[in-house]
């Protein structure tokens, strides 16, 4: 048995052990381990009960991982991604105005048609098409769209004026001082590369919120898992399928589309997974995983989900294979019985965490070419919109209009693939058909 399952996962091939891929299927769950936290606090705020938004969210992870490990037999997790979270509960439900049942039917028929071009190979065309420049600008707005969020989450930034939209918030707050703590502290262990940074830092400043009675002690830490029933099939579909929806779907569309694709692409490197043309051999199956996920995603009640960057951290401490992916998998499937605590987390432990990520992601800045206007002024349209507008898909689709055009203006146009053009049309409709 335990041959068979070396000769399955490639073992050989790779130079994978089972001490690695333990190890490293665990290191992976310790660093994810925060969003079955944080997302079900962020889509609370599209009005989506907590506790069933915890297990769809598990339950998702679960899937996508498990189907990624047995059948793409790669060392990558999925779980509902940060920055979709974000676009639904904040961007369609508070500021579009739409339901979250309408929002889970155009994750679902995003991820129906995920299925179908990944089928087809239409999306690996697409992958290759879209510069890298965007790319990066993808990655620093949502960054910094996720680091607002975060700040105003804990107390830091709160509502404003006309004249300043934004004002510093009260500083001798209990609530706001336990936030800047948790930020430290999670900086901190970071920086000594201490693993699960993110997860230590939000129990121990939700800890000392309950000691100082900003929020309320659990009742109990195991217990048996929330009913998944308000949320479940709760999909509209049918309402979905409007014009005036189009602008969601292509948006849930292209960052979904997008963030797996430089996701794969990136870890896949770190593992060394990549062939002579640096590409991921059978990427399609990855790609597959992930729009299956997205559409059960949708019918268990949460946002689309897709390959976590984290799981660079369990291929740096050895994982190798999809066995350490199946480790994750049952991992994640355990926090089902951790409710009470996870939803005990206050706003002022899991806002700084979303700020330690938008920091993270403002990493790949420093690789833009800030001497080629041509490729600068696209990426800073997304990241200045994405931004400033509290709308991702502004700032996604903007910059996708403005690449076309900077390089057709710059005489650079051979420089603009195929697959660009379609994704430039597709980004124009967005603008048209967007409810203003």
């Amino acid at each position: 048995m335990t041959e068979m399952i070396k000769k399955y996962f490639g073992f050989d091939q790779t130079g994978a052990t089972y001490k690695n891929e333990i190890i490293g299927g665990v290191t992976t769950f310790l660093t994810m381990a925060y969003i079955f936290i944080v997302n079900p606090l962020i889509l609370q705020a599209a009005g989506m009960p907590l506790g069933p938004s915890m297990v769809a969210t598990v339950l998702t992870a679960f899937f996508g991982t498990l189907i990624m490990g047995i059948y793409a037999r790669r060392p990558f997790a999925i779980a509902p991604y940060m920055g979709e979270n974000a676009f639904i509960a904040y961007t369609v439900v508070q500021v579009l105005g739409y339901s979250w049942q309408t929002a889970l039917g155009a994750i679902f028929i995003g991820g129906v048609i995920f299925v179908i071009i990944s089928l087809a190979g239409l999306r690996k065309w697409l992958a290759s098409a879209i510069p890298d420049s965007l790319k990066i600008g993808f990655a620093v707005g949502i960054g910094l769209f996720l680091t607002f969020i975060g700040m105003n989450d804990a107390g830091i930034v709160v509502l404003g004026t006309a004249a300043a939209p934004v004002h510093v918030g009260d500083f001798t707050s209990g609530s706001v001082i336990l936030g800047m703590i948790c930020f430290l502290l999670v900086a901190i262990l970071l920086y000594y590369r201490v693993p699960a940074a993110l997860m230590i830092g939000i129990l121990i400043v939700s800890v000392l919120a309950m000691i100082f009675n900003i929020t309320d002690v659990p009742d109990a830490i195991i217990s048996t898992p929330p009913s998944l029933g308000p949320i479940f099939l709760q999909l509209d579909i049918a309402g979905a399928l409007t014009w005036g929806f189009l602008s969601v779907i292509l948006t849930i569309f292209i960052i979904d589309f997008v963030d797996t694709t430089g996701t794969l692409l990136g870890i896949s490197l770190k593992a060394d997974l990549l062939d002579e043309n640096g590409e991921l051999p059978e990427i399609e199956k990855p790609m597959l995983c992930d729009s299956l996920s997205t559409v059960v995603a949708s019918l268990l009640g949460t946002s689309t989900p897709g390959v976590y960057l984290e799981s660079a951290a369990g291929i740096e401490a050895g994982a190798r294979t999809g066995f350490a992916s199946v480790i994750t998998a049952f991992l994640f499937l355990l926090t089902l019985f951790f409710a009470p605590l996870l939803t005990a987390v206050p706003p002022c432990a899991y806002g700084p965490a979303l700020m330690i990520v938008g920091l993270l992601m403002l990493s790949p800045i420093r690789k833009l070419k800030f001497d080629d206007l041509s490729e600068i002024v696209p990426a800073f349209v997304v990241i200045v919109l994405m931004s400033f507008t509290y709308n991702l898909g502004i700032g996604l689709t903007g910059g996708l209009v403005t690449y076309p055009l900077m390089k057709v203006f710059a005489g650079k146009y051979r420089e603009v693939r195929g697959g660009m053009w379609v994704l430039f049309a597709l980004s124009a409709l967005f603008y048209i058909f967007y409810p203003y």
